[in-house]
């Protein structure tokens, strides 16, 4: 005989729907065009910023590595952020000159890219975050995404005063949460690396 599975609880209420981490292809799903198929949606937006967005223009780049140091090819990477003056965008629209959320994929060189601009401080508890761009990671493996930052290493007084940052206890792992700038091509590029086990894992977020 078979019980068929009930799917209220004893209170009535709907059970909660079992949940398992994404699967191997979890890329195919999230961008389908980045992993060889024909997509009907914008899926991937790198560029938050246009010609014309207000602020100083920088690319954002990284990659994203496993617990054994190997490189995640099918991580998909979203990213949003204040504006130049430390303003949200409450409604996203990608024609416009900036629009405050993106989204990119690693499995073209391994790399996520990202062109935006250099946002403001934002007000937490009426002390201001240093400029900051929240990230959130999907891939393999992973049941719920991860949440982390990206701060600037060239920001360090506003770093060193932020009361996110300064609310974890051991500088090398606020390190982890730093990006490097490095030379780019007519813009400021700043690197940041993503770890999500092991030595140097990046610090992550329960918003």
């Amino acid at each position: 005989m078979y019980s068929q599975y009930k799917l209220q609880d004893e209170t009535g209420l709907l059970r909660e729907t079992a949940s398992q981490t994404a699967g191997p292809f979890v890329h195919i799903g999230l961008a389908l065009e980045i992993a060889g198929f024909e997509s009907r949606a914008d899926e991937i937006w790198q560029d938050l910023a246009k010609e014309g967005a207000e602020g100083e223009h920088i690319e954002l780049v990284g990659r994203v590595y496993d617990g054994n140091g190997d490189l995640v090819r099918d991580a998909l990477i979203e990213i949003w952020q204040a504006d130049s003056q430390g303003n949200y965008i409450a409604n996203f629209d990608n024609k416009q000159p900036f629009s405050g959320f993106g989204r990119s994929a690693c499995a073209v060189d391994g790399d996520f890219h990202f062109n935006t601009i250099k946002p403001g401080q934002v007000d937490f508890d009426g002390k201001p975050m240093a400029p900051h761009i929240n990230i959130a990671v999907f891939a393999r493996g992973i049941n719920i995404h991860l949440q982390t930052r990206a701060y600037f290493d060239d920001e360090q007084a506003a770093n060193d005063d932020c009361p996110i940052l300064n609310g974890i206890p051991s500088d090398v792992r606020r390190q982890t949460l730093i990006a490097v700038k490095e030379a780019g091509e007519g813009k400021p590029r700043y690197r940041f690396d993503i770890y999500l086990q092991g030595e140097g894992e990046t610090v992550f977020f329960d918003f």
